[in-house]
């Protein structure tokens, strides 16, 4: 039932025994005992693995099976408090070595039967696929099957150097972009447009690229030294803003930030490490999260 499973979510044979850790033919041979056992064909062999009609009924019947089997023994760790064992994370590249990178360290030294497996990476990666047990997601979260535990909200903030705004002028509202530079985050901006809130409605804003790039620290970086305007995170930004390297500006229009939340799959929805994990980043970061109250005592902050 594993082996099956296994094939189902990475879509190939040879994946399935990579992940299981196990050889190919293994794996074949526990799927072609399991068809004739059952007198049927699951899967469909090719340059990828297919369900068959009967495979799709006999999937969703396994899946199932197995997570009342994780969830039973998952609630006999609970019982005993036990956090233990392999944990393997992913989360965004800024804010994992911004604040994750300490965080994670305390949180593995007050577990030592604990081992992480952390990623910084900030593509989405899939937790069934790839073998993540949790990530940690910024902004609104899809519909999925994923448990999604809010950590604290994340606010994004418009924001210039001293000297950019003293050369080009502090925008007044969104209108006046059109006027400015701007700093493009590529994986939330890759039209070239800024889509801000506006008398409570979504309104996109074409703007002049002056630099794009997928990485959070050098969109700072460039905003920093004056290159122009950009949308930065409270997480990423505070810091520059109490320093007086950054002022924000456009407070009123200030794109939504969404959450920031780790996501689990449902299977491991009782287990004991994942809560330990997001209790322990909540209290840690809290709500509002430690760099915006950094900013509400801060005479640079607008907020």
């Amino acid at each position: 039932m594993h082996a099956f499973v296994a094939v189902v979510d990475t879509g190939s044979i040879s994946e399935a025994a990579r992940r299981l850790g196990t050889a190919k033919s293994m794996v074949s041979q526990r799927i072609q005992q399991l068809e004739k056992r059952l007198g049927c064909i699951l899967l469909e062999r090719g340059r990828q693995t297919r369900l068959t009609e009967s495979g799709e009924v006999f999937y969703r019947h396994c899946t199932g099976i197995l997570a009342d089997i994780e969830n039973a023994e998952n609630a006999v760790l609970t019982s005993q408090s036990s956090v233990r064992g392999d944990l393997r994370i992913a989360a965004p590249m800024a804010f994992g070595m911004r604040y994750l990178t300490p965080l994670l360290a305390s949180f593995a030294k007050q577990y030592p039967e604990l081992y992480l497996d952390v990623e910084f990476d900030d593509r989405r990666v899939n937790l069934h696929e790839e073998g993540f047990d949790a990530a940690v997601r910024i902004g609104e979260l899809p519909d999925s099957s994923l448990v999604a535990k809010i950590i604290t909200p994340n606010r994004h903030i418009i924001c210039a150097s001293p000297d950019y705004l003293n050369a080009h002028g502090t925008p007044q509202i969104p209108q006046d972009l059109a006027q400015h530079f701007a700093l493009l985050y590529v994986n939330r901006e890759p039209h070239g447009m800024w889509t801000l809130p506006v008398n409570d409605t979504l309104e996109s804003f074409r703007v002049r690229c002056r630099m794009r790039t997928n990485c959070g620290h050098q969109l700072m970086e460039a905003a920093k030294a004056g290159l122009g305007l950009a949308i930065l995170p409270t997480f990423l930004a505070a810091q520059a803003i109490v320093d007086g390297e950054l002022i924000e500006v456009l407070e009123p229009y200030a794109p939504r930030g969404g959450n920031i939340s780790v996501v689990y799959r449902q299977s491991q929805k009782n287990s004991p490490k994942l809560h330990a994990l997001s209790s322990f980043l909540s209290e840690q970061i809290g709500n509002p999260p430690i760099w915006d109250q950094m900013l509400a005592t801060s005479p640079h902050s607008q907020q």
